[in-house]
């Protein structure tokens, strides 16, 4: 590439940081990173109405957590700042200025009313062009001279076919026809997002923007103000849409969450990001875990699809199961001691947390899910699963578990090897199959009728925790 690759994420602080910014952001992230460039942020906080306070904040707060370091932006700074927009508004409206001198943008004092009667006029027509906003000549310098107040709109040429490249979609033409005039500059002073858009990115020295889909027919409005202010456009390319598992497009009420929602649910920001990266782009070949230098290793625009990414959910939580089951016992350990303590089983080890995880992860989504799904590593069973009871208890497995703790009782060593030899001959001993002491047993200590290895379980728990809880069920299940 001949220019420095300079790529941009450029959220507004409207409210969270969805899963779609996300996506924008990893694919600008891993192709600057790919190709040695730089990574900004860019607020675009000019539409005051749509603000809300602490927006930018939580956006921040996302990226950080999903790991995604930009190289500029409002909290780093940079040489190309500031990087809010509502901190730049002399740039735009001196654009705006150009525009007006040069004949490309007019003053349009249309009132909401009149624009509101012409839509629906234009509507009611089904004609295909734009509508036509424009103001006479003469009483455009009526209203100027009565005070009215006006907006700065583009003055899109009629006739014309505007083409690019897009480096996803490849060709593109649309005609300017159809390409309404845009409004420049608000009433207030402030920019719409075209205008804002254009100027930032070249005076940032952006050299691909990378962007969803939705910002398609805004392009030639885009490209008209690059010719028009003099400026050379950036590459383009445009991402597919996201999409529900019928193929309508994803919305919040059907899943469209805040990433600070998935990190609140205790999905890794690794899962989250891996995950991501497939919503529109595959590697080519059968692989599915990458770390985040993999992904900047193998991915590439080339291989980003035109058609709609599917959003699955069961394959998030299948991501977040291959990490949790990647995790090192002892940073799992770890994770685990926050769930522990909101009940109060806050007094283990690591050591013997770390084995619990380790018993655990092939089991389990998410690490809260261990003591749901396993409190008897943390406290004694209280009750019995009835069913598992009336299924696996029989009249003689009370005596049969005597037999059997007393052979536990006297082992030397207490490891699962020795603890299912000594229940294989306990049972040859009995004349019964091994299943006859195997569920008993896991009765006895765990209070349920399935869990992990049964021998690896009781090695976990230990000889004395074991042999209490064998006999307190002997006690109670008679």
């Amino acid at each position: 590439m001949d220019a420095p690759v300079r790529v941009r994420f450029a959220p507004s602080p409207t409210g969270y940081l969805h899963v779609g910014g996300l996506r924008t952001a990893l694919y600008n992230y891993l192709f600057a990173r790919k190709h040695g460039g730089t990574f900004v942020l860019r607020i675009e906080d000019t539409d005051q109405s749509r603000y809300v306070e602490g927006a930018e904040e939580s956006l921040l707060r996302s990226l950080r957590w999903a790991g995604l370091q930009y190289d500029e932006g409002p909290d780093v700074g940079g040489k190309y700042g500031p990087y809010r927009q509502s901190e730049r508004l002399a740039l735009y409206q001196e654009a705006a200025e150009e525009l007006l001198r040069a004949g490309h943008a007019y003053r349009c004092y249309r009132t909401p009313e009149e624009l509101e009667q012409l839509r629906e006029e234009h509507q009611k027509s089904k004609n295909p062009n734009r509508l036509d906003v424009r103001l006479p000549r003469e009483e455009s310098e009526r209203r100027a001279a009565s005070g009215m107040p006006s907006v700065v709109r583009l003055l899109v040429p009629d006739g014309e076919t505007i083409a690019f490249e897009d480096l996803v979609r490849g060709p593109v033409a649309i005609s300017s026809d159809i390409v309404d005039d845009q409004i420049l500059l608000k009433s207030d002073g402030f920019p719409t997002y075209h205008l804002a858009n254009v100027v930032d990115d070249h005076a940032m020295q952006i050299s691909h923007v990378i962007r969803g889909e939705e910002w398609l027919p805004s392009v030639p409005k885009h490209l008209l103000l690059y010719r028009y202010l003099g400026f050379e456009p950036p590459r383009l390319a445009h991402l597919p849409l996201l999409l529900n598992s019928d193929r309508s497009k994803l919305s919040k009420r059907q899943g469209d969450v805040a990433v600070e929602d998935y990190r609140d649910k205790s999905f890794y920001p690794e899962a989250l990001l891996n995950f991501v990266a497939f919503l529109g782009w595959n590697p080519g070949d059968d692989r599915e875990i990458f770390s985040r230098d993999e992904l900047v290793e193998a991915w590439s625009l080339e291989r980003v699809n035109k058609s709609g990414a599917i959003f699955n959910l069961d394959k998030l939580a299948w991501f977040n199961q291959q990490y949790v089951r990647m995790r090192p016992d002892a940073e799992l350990a770890e994770e685990l001691r926050p769930h522990l303590a909101a009940r109060n089983w806050d007094h283990f080890d690591t050591a013997y947390l770390a084995q619990v995880a380790q018993l655990m992860k092939e089991r389990v989504t998410f690490v809260y899910e261990i003591p749901e799904l396993a409190p008897y590593f943390f406290t004694e069973p209280t009750e019995y699963d009835a069913d598992a009871v009336k299924k696996r208890w029989k009249p003689e497995s009370g005596e049969r578990l005597k037999v059997l703790s007393g052979a536990y009782s006297s082992l030397a060593e207490w490891h699962a090897d020795e603890l299912e030899s000594t229940l294989q001959k306990t049972a040859e001993t009995l004349a019964v199959g091994a299943g006859q002491l195997i569920h008993p047993t896991r009765l006895a200590v765990s209070g349920v009728g399935v869990g992990p290895s049964l021998y690896h379980l009781l090695e976990v728990l230990g000889r004395e925790r074991c042999l209490v809880r064998i006999e307190r069920a002997i006690e109670s299940l008679g």
